[in-house]
């Protein structure tokens, strides 16, 4: 599973970037969404990595199979009578879909890709660990979020929307999330970079500004190479060598928005502007 650390996560809406970073035209975006495609046509594969490597299974124990065969028994049953996570979180899930212009612009990209998502098949609450928040599940085509760990709309709102990023990214590239530590980390790039995670708003949250100038670009740097360690459980200099790879064709990869978003009308804007579709 590609993730969402809880640690880096707060309630806050969806925003993007900083007024002192740079915004890229159309021109350059698509030139750099030719140098991302470009990435996952590569052949590369890291180091013997295989699909029964640890790649962060064991964070959402609702993906075990004897937690789904405990869940359907009668035991199972009758304790989800009294389980609230659940149906709190479907709640969240179905406003996040309706009303979030980020959630709305991703699913018609992934529409217009030839990837419509639906709710009952391609999105599921389940209980995690206390680590994650969220994930992209490449086997299932489905993105979990955790039941358990998102507490309020906002907070769903940007799991969901980075781990679209991340769905996005499985329907319009030949993605290896199994044996290319590249390929996951140039979608690790992408989703801090587009989903908020790395808001102006949210780094105060998080009292984590060592400073103004460049700071997004930092931040996202160092959340996708978190992301990329502890999903693919290699060090610390792995982690940032396949960060560093990969960086400026996919930190300047904007698609589908056509620059970093700020808030949202950014992402109405970038409907019209690539899809002609009106989310507001």
């Amino acid at each position: 599973l590609t993730y969402f650390h809880t640690n880096m996560a707060d309630s806050g809406e969806n925003h993007a970037g900083s007024e002192t970073h740079q915004h890229y035209n159309s021109e350059n975006s698509s030139a750099s969404t030719q140098d991302y495609l470009a990435i996952f046509d590569n052949p590369q594969k890291d180091n013997g990595a295989s699909k029964n490597q640890d790649l962060g299974y064991e964070f959402f124990k609702g993906r075990e199979k004897t937690y789904r065969e405990s869940m359907t028994s009668p035991y199972g049953r009758f304790a989800n009578l009294f389980d609230t996570y659940h149906p709190r979180c479907m709640m969240k899930l179905n406003v996040a879909m309706r009303t979030n212009p980020f959630v709305k612009l991703l699913l018609k990209a992934m529409e217009d890709s030839g990837c419509s998502a639906y709710k009952d098949r391609h999105f599921s609450c389940e209980p995690c660990s206390s680590q994650v928040a969220g994930g992209f599940d490449p086997e299932s085509n489905q993105i979990v979020l955790c039941q358990n760990i998102i507490s309020s709309q906002g907070m769903m709102n940007r799991v969901l929307t980075h781990e679209l990023i991340h769905a996005f990214d499985h329907c319009r590239g030949k993605v290896d999330w199994y044996n290319n530590l590249q390929h996951v980390a140039c979608s690790e790039i992408r989703a801090a970079n587009l989903s908020g995670d790395c808001s102006f708003g949210g780094e105060l949250r998080r009292f984590n500004l060592s400073g103004i100038k460049k700071h997004h670009q930092e931040c996202v740097w160092q959340r996708a190479k978190d992301s990329v360690k502890l999903v693919r459980n290699c060090s610390e200099e792995e982690a940032g060598r396949a960060v560093d790879s990969v960086w400026d064709s996919c930190f300047h990869d904007l698609a589908p928005f056509h620059k970093i978003p700020r808030n949202k009308k950014d992402a109405i804007r970038a409907a019209r502007f690539r899809y002609d579709y009106d989310i507001s």
